[in-house]
């Protein structure tokens, strides 16, 4: 492929709701424009950017795919994005990468929350958007529902440009607005036909102008003259629409609507052409601000002649291929071979082989321009890293990933793989910044946590695909504690006779309840009664002791131990005696202080749609939950819910919110503190937890 300059670059990201038909719209422009010589079907599991076994057996996109086609004079990267809100992370690095966003809507389901999704992730990091709306070609497809709906969920700045003509419920023509001239489409190809009159369809003709005259508004808004143009009744020339479209994507006033169906190609043509006059290439909308190695803001401008600068924005685990590091280039240039500074880390690199990728077919690549996307392969760099020239070391900001709230906890599914899993998790770690994976410090469970039960799924579909290991998950167990409510005075005696000599201690001890998460031990005995020699011993005793309480074998917290009295014997008394002696008088002074299991309690920042404060309310009342306030939240439509709820009623909170809210709802949830456990639950959870003595 040849080299294209940053003024032939087009870089896409196609973003939208599950089920929307990103990938099949990536299909038919990989396919219309010759890139292709056939068209996959998703149905089928044949299309270029899904390709992984998963998405395969899903049929549904779980990875931002890269592919490349050349249209004319025109080299475009389209970063086809998951829908599943289980792969936003994904969805972030495509937008992010991408110079505009495609966001596909289906014109038979209309707007979704993965619409909203998308729209709000491009407007974060400032890209232009089109509106593309899909599947045409069905029965129960209403374009005018959608097209009204766009306008009433995104506002003013949707800008119809392709629509379609319909007549009995079919589509008999599509009209571009922008050169004012219809096409009908036969066996997948455009033929200019007559614009639409009132005998093909009821009003069409007004409802054109009408399209028409928007269209002129929009561009009118975006430069002085032709406003005055507009305002004195001269309509606008093709190429007055074209750049003042254009201009008013970048600007983001404009958000042009297109119509395709990717099924038969009806519109896949035009949808190319937009591409090419509306999209902005990198020269114009690739300016980014940094910080330098003093700490500085610097701006980066896309210039082939600067010093090279460019971002890591996803990272790709192969266990064949080995790492394979997805790279914009932002400046300057790259090509192999080239030492590189890793502003993040401060290390030096060396640029490995470059390659361009259509689905998982590579193509080298002799050097890399500003403004393009490349693959580096087995370079020692990670997602979010900024890796750049000597002479200006510049780092760019992190893109910023959801938190997974999603946790279970893995195991080997056999013996001995526990140091694959280990490897094998973080290679998935580097790949994917929206998994983390820990050990709980007291249950000591591998803890793997998820965007969602798909998310987590899919890694284990991987683990075993890609890396050969198998694990078994469950639901985290729940750190409980134990303590006691009374104060107590017990005697611990241990006494042993056998050949020789024999074993000897004999203590007093009261257990009073305190607050601390560790054991306070105290000493209070009177005339030598039990020699000082022998008070560490006894300490290390209860010490011990504390790791399993009485009622489930819980650690103890809130425990005082004062030593106040008790005898020894002076041949056979012993550290191990008295230590013995601490333990029997533990188990002893618990099982009469009335004790107590302790449950842990997180505190939750829900936000969640203002429709369903209501529901997520009276569901933490059923969780044992306790609302302390509602705010208003920075987002529109939204509602912060504060709550304190036991953390053993949350296992699958994560999934409950996506459902009642249709994936809108977010939450964080962190351990505080702990609180005592209702009685009547007691039973319960020592039946499930008992681990014995």
């Amino acid at each position: 492929m040849k080299k294209y300059d940053s003024t032939k670059i087009k870089n896409i990201a196609i973003a939208g709701h599950a089920g929307s038909g990103k990938t099949s719209l990536t299909e038919a422009l990989l396919y219309k424009s010759g890139t292709t010589d056939r068209l996959g079907k998703v149905a089928d599991g044949n299309t270029v950017s899904d390709f992984s076994p998963d998405e395969i057996a899903r049929k549904t996109s779980v990875y931002t795919s890269l592919t490349t086609m050349e249209t004319g004079e025109f080299k475009v990267n389209m970063l086809d994005t998951p829908g599943l809100f289980d792969y936003e992370g994904e969805m972030i690095e495509g937008i992010y990468a991408s110079g505009c966003v495609l966001i596909t809507v289906s014109a038979k389901s209309g707007v979704k929350v993965g619409t909203h999704k998308a729209y709000d992730c491009a407007k974060k990091y400032n890209k232009p958007t089109m509106f593309v709306v899909t599947k045409l070609d069905d029965l129960n497809a209403n374009f005018n529902n959608v097209l009204t709906q766009l306008k009433a969920e995104f506002g003013p700045t949707v800008c119809p440009v392709v629509v379609p003509v319909i007549a009995d419920r079919k589509i008999v023509s599509y009209v571009n607005l922008i050169e004012m001239q219809a096409y009908k489409y036969v066996n997948g190809k455009a033929e200019p036909t007559d614009m639409p009159t009132a005998e093909i369809a009821e009003n069409m003709e007004y409802r054109i102008d009408g399209l028409v005259e928007a269209v002129s508004e929009a561009v009118a808004e975006t430069d002085e003259a032709l406003f005055e143009k507009f305002f004195s009744g001269e309509a606008f020339t093709q190429k007055e629409l074209t750049d003042g479209i254009h201009k008013g994507m970048n600007s983001g006033a404009i958000t042009p609507v297109v119509c395709v169906s990717s099924t038969d190609l009806s519109g896949v043509d035009m949808l190319l052409k937009e591409i090419d006059l509306l999209l902005p290439p990198p020269s114009e909308k690739d300016a980014m601000v940094g910080e330098d190695a003093n700490g500085e803001l610097v701006e980066i401008e896309c210039n082939e002649n600067d010093p090279l600068t460019a971002f890591v924005f996803k990272t790709v685990a192969d266990p064949f291929v080995g790492k394979m590091s997805f790279i914009k280039v932002f400046s300057g240039s790259l090509a192999p071979n080239k030492s590189v500074v890793n502003a993040s880390t401060g290390s030096t690199e060396k640029v490995g082989k470059l390659v361009t990728l259509l689905g998982k077919k590579q193509t080298d690549v002799a050097q890399a321009g500003c403004g393009d996307i490349v693959v580096a392969l087995k370079m020692n760099i990670n997602t979010n890293d900024t890796i750049c020239d000597a002479a200006r070391v510049v780092k760019f900001p992190s893109m910023e990933f959801p938190k997974p709230s999603y946790k279970m906890a893995v195991k080997a599914a056999s013996q001995g793989d526990e140091s694959k899993i280990s490897n094998a998790i973080s290679r998935i770690l580097e790949e994917d910044k929206t998994v983390t994976y820990e050990q709980d410090p007291d249950t000591l469970e591998q803890i793997i946590s998820t965007l969602g039960g798909v998310h987590l799924d899919s890694i284990i579909c991987k683990l075993g695909n890609s890396f050969g290991v198998d694990v078994d998950i469950s639901v985290p167990k729940i750190a409980y504690r134990e303590t006691i409510r009374k104060k107590v005075k017990v005697q611990g005696r241990h006494k042993k006779q056998s050949g020789g000599h024999g074993q000897y201690g004999d203590v007093w001890i009261e257990f009073e309840p305190c607050v601390s998460d560790e054991l306070i031990f105290e000493e209070k005995v009177f005339g030598g009664a039990v020699p000082k020699n022998f008070f560490p011993a006894v300490e290390k005793g209860l010490q011990e002791s504390i790791k399993k309480g009485v009622l489930a074998g819980f650690p103890v917290v809130g425990l005082k131990a004062i030593l106040v009295d008790g005898s020894y014997h002076p041949v056979d008394s012993s550290e191990m005696a008295f230590k013995m002696a601490a333990s029997i008088a533990y188990k002893e002074g618990m099982r009469l202080a009335d004790p107590v299991l302790l449950e842990p309690i997180g505190a939750l920042n829900v936000l969640v749609p203002d429709d369903n404060t209501g529901d997520i309310m009276g569901e933490l009342n059923k969780r044992r939950g306790r609302v302390l306030g509602m705010n208003p939240s920075d987002k529109a439509g939204l509602t912060e819910v504060i709550a304190e709820v036991p953390m053993a009623e949350m296992s699958d909170f994560t999934m409950y919110l996506r459902q009642t809210t249709q994936g809108r709802g977010s939450y964080t949830f962190e351990k505080v503190r702990y609180e005592q456990l209702p009685a009547n639950l007691f039973a319960d959870v020592i039946a499930k937890n008992a681990m014995g003595d």
